[in-house]
């Protein structure tokens, strides 16, 4: 259930509605009610309102803390990292990007394995996203210049065909043309 809510663009719009629809129930409410059933000044104590502030701060602040916890596990940097505890063999593809091109050290990979992704830039800032087959995004890693070593992240992939590596940070006037491709092959 989570991956769908935190691997998709339709998770975030379902917790936007999630949040949006019961405010703007609230806000209809009073603004109708004030402003065609009762418009007179309202006589109402301010203090009686301050424990449904309470509440619904309450219940925001909750969501998110909610929300953001159960996402820990979908972060790269947490699969990353899990993966690289792990005993698997992890396979190693070294990435090169220069105006406007990847160097990529391995191209065929299999599906089910780790792949450790050791990115660089050689020139300006890069990224190195790859996109499923499908048009998804799954991750991206930021490529500056003159660091000390390679932006890594281990990744593995669940379903063969060929993904799409895309630049997306400007990089001059080629930046459209930057792109690559990895193709996944069932296991052996």
């Amino acid at each position: 259930m989570f991956d769908a809510l935190f691997q998709s663009g339709w998770g975030a719009y379902a917790m936007m509605l999630f949040m949006l629809i019961p405010f703007l129930c609230i806000f209809f409410y009073v603004v109708i009610r004030k402003s065609i059933i009762d418009p007179s000044p309202s006589t109402a104590d301010k203090k009686s309102f301050k424990k449904f502030e309470y509440l619904w701060m309450g219940l925001v602040v909750f969501v998110f803390v909610t929300v953001n916890v159960a996402s820990i596990q979908f972060m790269p940097t947490v699969i990353t990292a899990n993966a690289a505890a792990s005993d698997e063999n992890i396979f190693d593809v070294d990435v090169s990007a220069v105006s406007w091109s990847y160097d990529i050290s391995e191209q065929t990979l299999e599906v089910g394995r780790p792949i450790r992704f050791s990115a660089k830039s050689e020139d300006t800032m890069h990224s190195f996203a790859v996109y499923h087959p499908d048009g998804r995004m799954l991750f991206t890693m930021m490529l500056m210049p003159k660091m000390d070593g390679p932006t890594s992240l281990i990744y593995t992939f669940k379903d063969p065909g060929t993904y799409t590596v895309r630049c997306l940070e400007y990089c001059g006037l080629s930046h459209h043309d930057m792109r690559d491709e990895l193709t996944l092959v069932a296991s052996n």
